[in-house]
């Protein structure tokens, strides 16, 4: 005879933008697994983030080591893509034309 005491909610869900989320929480998978590979135990992950249960990062450690080959890729392009998004939108010398404007009356930015 077996018993069932219950159900395991869903652990993570993917929101608009491809982001995995821990269960009904605004945080992202990547930080919680971030927070587990810099060595924090899931006592101290769930003190950094509230609104998770200790159920909740335990369950999202568990899948990631259960699913450590397709997160960690998703990891890598999460990455891929930050850089890729740097490169295409920073300017150089950007900061030294701000600083340079700094004072001057609008018509001389361009000088």
């Amino acid at each position: 005879m077996s018993v069932t005491f219950g159900t395991l909610p869903k652990v993570v869900r993917r929101v608009t933008g491809g982001t995995l989320r821990v269960g009904d929480s605004r945080v992202s998978l990547d930080s919680v697994i971030y927070a587990y590979n810099r060595g924090e135990n899931a006592a101290e992950i769930q003190e950094s983030f509230p609104t998770l249960t200790l159920a909740e990062v335990h369950a999202a450690i568990a899948f990631y080591l259960h699913n450590k080959s397709e997160v960690d890729q998703y990891l890598a392009d999460r990455v891929a893509e930050f850089e890729r998004s740097r490169a295409k939108y920073s300017t150089p010398g950007l900061r030294e034309k701000l600083l340079a404007r700094r004072g001057k009356p609008r018509e001389e930015w361009d000088q």
